[in-house]
């Protein structure tokens, strides 16, 4: 890629050149399962609205975002080997050769294995950690370069491992400018939207669901050799006349499923960092009935956006409970504490920190000694 020179000016003072770097499994924006890149899709759009140059570094075509350049490691995105390391490995050497310090002031990391690579770069690097950062993630994360900055995407997150060195909380967010809504509470079935995985209960929301006499729609990424044996060993021997199935829905469909459901369900299993399909719910005007678990506390506001219960006993109560909630109270709490353009504040403070660091280290570099 071309070199361009230095802007003049502290980083401060000035739009800043970032890179963004996503995993190459999927599209950005995704065209369909990806929170990932669906969060990374609205920052960049956002942080080129705030007049920043963004370049982005995936995988396969440029699938339209605002970003000024998109830069391809490999012909097709990954997909068929989600689960394998060396694709991620190959495509950050790649991004590695590709970035130098003439080009930009930050690199902005979104993939797993990038934070214990990060050190051989000329460009500091802020990296988002998207999953728990704990057990053999959390191995790799204690053992990255003193130069890297690590985000964390709830205070839930966060708290998970102390140890690890934050440079801040940066909630995901939505860009939900054109998004569908309800104007009236939804009255179809209860929705659960997720992987087929024991950590997202599709279980508990057909026992929750049979037992408060409702409708259930099962919509599940389910095209991994885990999710398709979890499917049919567990989940498919509980479906009944009242259960509906639809395996790894389009975006368009989804957002419709979205739209006309009651409620969405989330019996989650373990410690969720975050959950971007709620807060895809809330902006079409869905409540959320959720377990105490997780990054739930931080996106739902109990009463107003959903119902949050601390045992599976509760949900078929709440899921019954949920069409009492106004949907426009659902939309304005996303916008008003979701949106694309705080998610871009957030990080862009943090970017500036770092950058004004790298500056101020080479500009010490250069004076002569005394």
């Amino acid at each position: 890629m071309a070199v361009n020179h230095s802007p003049a000016g502290r980083p401060e003072e000035r739009s800043l050149r970032i890179a963004m770097v996503v995993p190459p499994w999927l599209s950005v924006p995704p065209p369909g399962y990806g929170g990932l890149e669906q969060v990374v899709a609205g920052l960049v759009d956002a942080l080129c609205g705030q007049g920043h140059e963004v370049t982005l570094f995936g995988a396969g075509d440029d699938h339209g975002t605002a970003a000024h350049g998109f830069v391809s490691t490999v012909p097709e995105v990954q997909y068929e080997r989600l689960g394998e390391s060396l694709p991620e490995l190959a495509h950050l050497a790649r991004v590695n050769r590709l970035i130098t310090a003439a080009d930009f002031d930050v690199i902005h990391d979104h993939t797993t294995i990038g934070p214990l690579v990060a050190g051989r770069r000329a460009v500091p690097t802020v990296a988002t950690v998207h999953g728990n950062p704990v057990g053999e993630y959390g191995e790799v994360l204690s053992d990255i370069d003193s130069g890297v900055a690590l985000v964390a995407i709830s205070h839930t997150q966060r708290r998970l491992n102390t140890d690890l060195p934050w440079a801040g909380t940066v909630h995901n967010a939505l860009d939900i400018h054109g998004f569908p809504r309800k104007t009236r509470p939804g009255t179809g079935p209860v929705l659960w939207l997720a992987r087929f995985s024991p950590d997202k209960g599709p279980e508990v929301a057909i026992r929750a669901c049979r037992e408060a006499g409702v409708p259930l729609l099962l919509a599940g990424k389910c095209n991994e050799p885990a999710e398709r044996r979890y499917y049919e060993q567990v989940v498919a021997p509980l479906v009944d006349e009242n259960v509906t199935v639809v395996l790894n829905a389009g975006r368009a469909e989804t957002l419709r499923m979205l739209v006309d459901a009651r409620c969405l369900i989330m019996p989650i299993q373990w410690e969720e960092p975050f959950g971007m399909v709620m807060l895809e719910a809330m902006a079409t005007g869905t409540p959320v009935v959720a377990l105490n678990r997780g990054a739930v506390p931080e996106l739902v506001r109990p009463g107003l956006t959903g119902l949050v219960c601390d045992r599976p006993e509760e949900l078929a109560a709440a899921v019954l409970a949920a069409e009492r909630l106004d949907p426009n109270d659902c939309v304005a709490h996303v916008a008003e504490n979701f949106s694309v353009e705080r998610m871009a504040d957030g990080y862009a403070a943090i970017f500036r920190r770092f950058a004004a660091d790298r500056y101020d280290i080479r500009e010490s570099a250069r004076m002569p000694a005394r």
